[in-house]
This record gives C-alpha cells, sequence and structure tokens, in this order.
C-alpha cells in the first residue's frame, strides 16, 4: 500500500514507520475473513482492511474524526488477523499508531467515556484500590443486577493449599503476578507457584512490580503505560543482576504479550532501551516453560485417563505470541484429554477493557463461544473449559462448566 505521508508526519519516527508497516498490505482482505468485529457487524471500517485504510488516510493528513475513532475502538486487538495475512503486515503496531493520531486529533470524548476509561486506568491497575473494590463486590455480589454478578467470580483461592517453602530449590525465576489477578482469580497465582515449586524452582514476584502496561496502553495512556513498565524494570532488573536469573514466568497470556514487546515499546528510550529489549527476550508463558517438565509432573501424579477438558486458547497466546499446541500437549501427557471448541481461533470477546467499553460486542462474542464450548463439551463428555488468560477466563464463566485456568489442574493432580 502506497503512502504519501503529510509533511508533519513524514518529518517524525512514527510517521515513518507508519508508512513502512502501510506498505506490507496489499489490499487482499484475508483478514476481514478471520475478524471477530467484521464477521458481527459485516462494515469494512469494522474490519482490519478498513481500520488500516483509515490509519493510512490519518497519514496522509485526514483529519482523524469521530467515526475514525469508533471504528478503531470497536476493534479487540486480537491479532488473529495477523495470523491470517499473507503478507505479514503488523496490525497491531498500526493499530497503537492509528489510535494515538487519533488522541492527538480528535475533539475530546464524551464526559462519560472519559471518566469511565480514567477510572479503568487508575483503578484496574493499582491493586490497593482493586482487590478491596473486588472484595466488597463479593460481599455486596447476590444483591447485584446479573450483569454486574457476571463481572465478580467468587473467589478461587484455598487456604488449606499452601505454597512450599522449600529449601530444595535449584533455580530461580521471576513472575509477575498482575494486578487484577491476585483479587479477581488468586489461586491461579498461587497454583502456579506450587506447581513450580514441586519442579524445584522458585518464583520471585518483586512487590513493586504491577501492572503489565497493557490496560494504559490499550487506553491509549501510551505514556502512563511506559511508566508501568520502565517500574516492572526497574524493580526486576537488580535481581536479575544479582540472582543471575535467566526467565521471568508469566500466567496471564495477555501480561506475557505485553512484556515481551517491551523492547519495541521502549526502544526509543535511552535509558531502558536496553534492558527492556534483554526482558522481552527472557520472558515466557508458562506453556513455553512446563513441557519440558512433563516427565518430572507425571511421575508426581496419577494420570487420570477419562478427564476431559475444553482448551481456550487466548488470543493473545496463540496470536500475539505466536504459541500454540503446548497446553493440549503438555496436558495430554499427563492424562487430561483436551479438545477445542469450533472456531477456536476467534476472540472471546473479553480483550482487557473491551467487554466493559464494548459491552455489547463483546457479550455478543461471549454467548457465541461459550454456546461453541458447551457445545464441545458434550461433544467430548468434558467437565470443564480451562483457558490461559484471567480476562478469558472471567469474561466465559457460565452455568454449564465451570472455566479455570489449566495450571490449576496440573496443581490438584499433584496435591492428589
Amino acid at each position: 500500500m502506497q503512502t504519501n505521508l503529510s509533511p508533519e508526519l513524514a518529518a517524525q519516527p512514527v510517521g515513518l514507520l507508519a508508512q513502512q508497516l502501510l506498505s506490507n498490505c496489499v489490499h487482499c482482505g484475508f483478514c476481514n475473513a478471520t475478524c471477530p468485529t467484521y464477521q458481527l457487524l459485516g462494515d469494512e471500517l469494522d474490519g482490519p482492511r478498513g481500520r488500516i485504510y483509515l490509519i493510512k488516510q490519518m497519514a496522509e493528513g485526514q483529519q482523524a474524526t469521530a467515526k475514525t475513532r469508533d471504528h478503531l475502538d470497536r476493534c479487540l486487538t486480537c491479532k488473529n488477523c495477523e495470523t491470517t495475512c499473507p503478507s505479514g503486515v503488523q496490525y497491531g503496531r498500526l493499530l497503537e499508531i492509528g489510535r494515538q493520531w487519533v488522541q492527538i486529533q480528535n475533539p475530546a470524548r464524551p464526559l462519560a467515556q472519559r471518566v469511565l476509561r480514567w477510572a479503568l486506568k487508575e483503578g484496574l491497575t493499582r491493586s490497593y484500590i482493586f482487590n478491596p473494590a473486588i472484595q466488597i463486590g463479593r460481599i455486596l455480589r447476590p444483591f447485584l443486577p446479573t450483569v454486574l454478578q457476571k463481572k465478580i467470580p467468587l473467589s478461587n483461592s484455598s487456604s488449606s493449599k499452601k505454597i512450599p517453602n522449600s529449601s530444595s530449590f535449584q533455580e530461580t525465576m521471576l513472575f509477575l503476578e498482575g494486578c487484577v489477578q491476585p483479587g479477581m482469580l488468586p489461586n491461579i497465582n498461587h497454583a502456579t507457584q506450587r506447581v513450580f515449586a514441586k519442579l524445584h524452582i522458585q518464583l520471585i514476584a518483586p512487590p513493586s512490580a504491577g501492572c503489565c502496561g497493557a490496560i494504559r496502553l490499550h487506553l491509549s495512556d501510551e505514556p502512563g503505560a511506559l511508566q508501568d513498565m520502565r517500574r516492572n524494570i526497574d524493580a526486576w532488573w537488580p535481581l536479575i543482576q544479582q540472582e543471575q536469573i535467566q526467565t521471568i514466568v508469566m500466567n496471564a497470556a495477555g501480561c506475557g504479550v505485553t512484556v515481551k514487546d517491551y523492547g519495541h515499546l521502549l526502544h526509543n528510550d535511552l535509558a531502558y532501551a536496553k534492558k527492556a529489549h534483554i526482558i522481552s527476550a527472557m520472558t515466557k508463558d508458562i506453556s513455553e516453560i512446563l513441557p519440558k517438565y512433563a516427565e518430572q509432573l507425571t511421575a508426581q501424579i496419577t494420570p487420570n485417563k477419562s478427564a476431559s477438558v475444553i482448551y481456550h486458547p487466548p488470543c493473545t497466546l496463540q496470536h500475539g505470541q505466536k504459541i500454540r499446541g503446548n497446553v493440549e500437549e503438555l496436558l495430554g501427557k499427563i492424562g487430561i484429554q483436551v479438545n477445542l471448541c469450533a472456531d477456536s481461533h476467534l476472540c472471546c470477546g473479553s480483550a482487557g477493557t473491551y467487554s466493559i467499553l464494548q459491552a455489547n460486542l463483546s457479550n455478543q462474542l461471549r454467548d457465541q463461544k461459550v454456546s461453541q464450548l458447551v457445545q464441545a463439551g458434550s461433544t467430548y463428555q468434558a467437565t470443564e473449559i480451562v483457558s490461559g488468560n484471567v480476562g478469558c477466563i472471567s469474561h466465559l464463566q457460565n452455568d454449564s462448566l465451570p472455566v479455570r485456568h489449566w495450571i490449576e489442574i496440573i496443581d490438584d493432580l499433584l496435591l492428589a
């Protein structure tokens, strides 16, 4: 795609980057075939190709409008289009640029939208705000409307399951606990720590590390997102140097895909660029780490060949990090039958704050995905749905099959 940059953007690195990214698009439209919002709305501008045209227009000097903003807002950033694209268009990077341009050019959002977006980026990213809020929500849950009840999952923490304090640790890794996961579904982190302890691996989570930056980034607060990233790097770097740590563990795919992008997002920051690049290279999803320990895990459990689950692969794992098949293979080796539902490549509609900001579209995608998951559960006689991202897990809660993180299954088998 040929793009004639406006004189202003032609002198800026971001303009040249956008021009380079746009040049890879050949207008084929294959991306629309796997775009969830295009499938729901049937509007060219609500598919990747149409949004690319909108970004091209801004690059060439055309003023962004509220309509431009709406079409870019409706993107889930699931990156399914990147998996589909035969030309390798880095659509996610283009969308980041486009949203920043809209933020600069467009008049302020309506007051209600600004208040909601501010509350999300300030409330969800701070555990000292979010954790008490979610606890109060659980107390009041029976009295809340159904739509709000579904946003507040019951705690899955178990006080009877202690995290081992082993003196036999043979390796140490860093671990990002996340911002909403400790308060919303705390057992995911506890289960992860217990499983790694069984493998003689200690996970260290510095208390000064917090939100990975994804929430602010997706809300077009790039300066705030970069500050979150710098804070995490400052928390991790002394430990990396002192303990000679080589791996940073992620059990939430949404965090993992963001931290793996620190090198790109901070490449212009002279003080952090090198550290960010190293940290991105060190970051691994647990589905990249645990398969090599499959034999050790199997030796410590009694495989249950009748156990069956339906696996929902998060978009941030299969499309963002390009990791496919690892979870299915690992669970299969320890005796769990794993199957996928129809259209398993499509987004469930969670997408971070999308489920709040674009509730109508998000709910349609969730209902569609839940229906497919439950149908697959019936077909394969599965007892539960598993996934690898806190957003997907909380979003997919339903009355037919329980949903939890796949690491919790391994934890239960190791404790049995």
